[in-house]
């Protein structure tokens, strides 16, 4: 039954891993607003969405089911592709997508 299990069997590995999740669900949306940025749309940063404070990037369902079944998720970072410049736009697709995977794998062996 997802991280409920954990918390009654062992609460010290819960938090642990509960602060881990939290903060790689963190980098993974900041990457895809900070590619985003630097590629000339500044949506993310309008919005304030570029900041390590989870509140900003937390969805509440998806930390309810992340707790309950184990999956969840967290709100996408709003990114215009309009506002990317033309010539650049198909490369900042492609780069802004793969910043969310990219900062996971480097979390994963970091």
């Amino acid at each position: 039954m997802g991280l409920i299990r954990l918390l009654i069997s062992d609460p010290a590995a819960f938090v642990m891993l509960a602060v881990l999740l939290l903060y790689s669900v963190i980098f993974h949306e900041l990457a895809h607003g900070w590619v985003a940025c630097r590629m000339g749309d500044e949506t993310a940063k309008w919005l304030g969405r570029l900041t390590l404070n989870p509140l900003k990037h937390l969805d509440p369902i998806g930390s309810l089911m992340l707790l309950v079944i184990g999956f969840g998720w967290a709100k996408p970072v709003p990114i215009n592709l309009e506002n990317i410049p033309a010539p650049q736009r198909r490369k900042g697709l492609i780069l802004v997508s793969a910043a969310g995977v990219t900062a996971n794998i480097l979390i994963a062996f970091f």
